[in-house]
């Protein structure tokens, strides 16, 4: 079954029929050794047979054998063995030359992102309306939401204020310095906040098991929206009845991001369908005003290295491990101007195909 394994042995044993001993007489085991190494993909093209192929031992033993005087050989052993530890070497530069190849347009894409969050993809526009009036315009509709009991109070909300370039963060009147959350500094237009604080709506599906049925609405899980894409292919499907019940609390429109958060974390999707769908607990809805925030540059926001490793740090448990909704509404994110919001997200759809073909180089 495995043809063409080799070794020289050192202590008296015997094989089974699986195994060829091969004795040599007047030869050099060494040469002997490198002569059968060199034909094993020879031998295993020889090998007959369907789950376990095999090769004959006389296939083996009419192999023709290059005979040099046993002097030479010794000679050729010597070279080789002084060539294997280069040969080893080089492979080991090759396997690695290889990972990067393949790792290389992933690495690249992250860098894309996290220098779009940085503010150094795009140039800055000095005549672009400041993040900080476009976070008040959130604020003041968060607050005549709550006014109409449309939305509920977020009882931790804050602000991020940056004063000398040092971030302090204020909530409930009090102020703490947050520059061991900041690993980076942000154009004087663009402001750090909290994801929570710049949604609308932060909810996740039901935490209940649904009843199932053959046909009806889709009922989407964390294994639907994994891809990176809305997928209604292999999804479970609800009642209208009580798809209906479970909407109430957690209604996906279009244009609005889902984000896996059960198993699978931190991957966004943005609802690109009118068809109505329910969400089960392991995804997160995140609802947000459409004309004051770009949901292309939230999805990249959250695929950059920025939020995925405060995804990553914050989803814990064993087994189908959770990034709960309180560190989600927690995250520390950047929101540039709506403008550059547009900028950005344009010159990444120009850089991010570029990128793609080198995978299929």
């Amino acid at each position: 079954a495995t043809i063409g394994k080799l070794g020289i042995l050192n202590i008296p044993a015997t094989t089974n029929q699986a195994c060829c001993a091969c004795l040599p007489i007047l030869v050099n085991n060494n040469y002997l050794f490198y002569f059968l190494m060199s034909h094993k993909e020879s031998f295993t093209k020889k090998a007959e047979g369907g789950a376990q192929p095999n090769i004959s031992k006389e296939k083996i033993i009419s192999t023709l054998f290059p005979l040099p005087p046993l002097a030479e050989q010794k000679r050729i052993v010597e070279k080789i063995e002084q060539l294997l530890p280069f040969i080893e070497k080089y492979e080991q530069v090759e396997t690695q030359l290889t990972a990067l190849n393949t790792s290389f347009p992933e690495m690249l894409k992250k860098s894309i992102l996290q220098e779009s969050v940085q503010g150094k993809l795009v140039p800055q526009n000095p005549f672009d309306e400041p993040a900080s009036v476009l976070l008040e315009r959130i604020r003041a509709e968060k607050q005549e939401l709550i006014k109409q009991r449309k939305i509920k109070k977020n009882k931790s909300e804050s602000v991020i204020i940056t004063r000398d370039k040092i971030p302090y963060e204020i909530i409930d009147g009090k102020e703490r310095c947050i520059a061991d959350e900041v690993s980076f500094e942000l154009p004087e237009s663009w402001c750090w906040c909290r994801l929570g604080d710049i949604l609308l709506k932060l909810t996740d599906g039901t935490h209940s098991t649904p009843k199932y049925t053959e046909s009806g609405i889709p009922f989407i899980s964390v294994k639907d929206v994994s891809s990176g894409k809305l997928d209604f292919s292999n999804c479970k499907h609800i009642s209208e009845k009580e798809h209906t019940e479970l909407y109430d609390r957690c209604n996906p429109e279009i244009g609005d991001i889902l984000l896996t958060k059960v198993g699978t974390t931190g991957i966004p999707v943005i609802v690109d369908t009118d068809l109505p769908f329910s969400l089960f607990v392991s995804v997160a809805l995140l609802k947000f005003n459409q004309e004051l925030l770009y949901n292309k540059y939230l999805l990249y926001m959250i695929n950059s290295p920025l939020v995925q490793k405060q995804a990553a740090e914050n989803t814990k448990g064993v087994g189908n491990k959770n990034w709960v909704m309180r560190d989600i509404a927690n995250t520390l994110i950047v929101t540039p101007p709506i403008e550059e919001q547009h900028r950005i997200v344009a010159k990444i759809e120009e850089i991010m195909p570029m990128i793609e073909r080198l995978t299929q180089r």
